[in-house]
């Protein structure tokens, strides 16, 4: 799997919880399960900047 790849999943896992957690909150779903999926998307988010990081440095070097 290349970088470009890595980088790719690691966008579309945050673009897919944070569209799951919108139609969640339209649907006037538990706010329980919202809460919860935006808690992981921040995470996803963290991880998803350690992978662009990580990729641009291995470029670089």
């Amino acid at each position: 799997m290349s970088a470009n790849h890595l980088v790719l999943v690691a966008c579309l896992a945050v673009a897919g919880v944070l569209l799951f957690g919108l139609v969640n909150m339209m649907r006037s779903g538990s706010a329980n399960l919202s809460q919860t999926l935006m808690r992981l998307r921040v995470l996803l988010q963290f991880i998803a900047i350690l992978v662009i990081m990580g990729v641009v440095w291995w470029r670089s070097a």
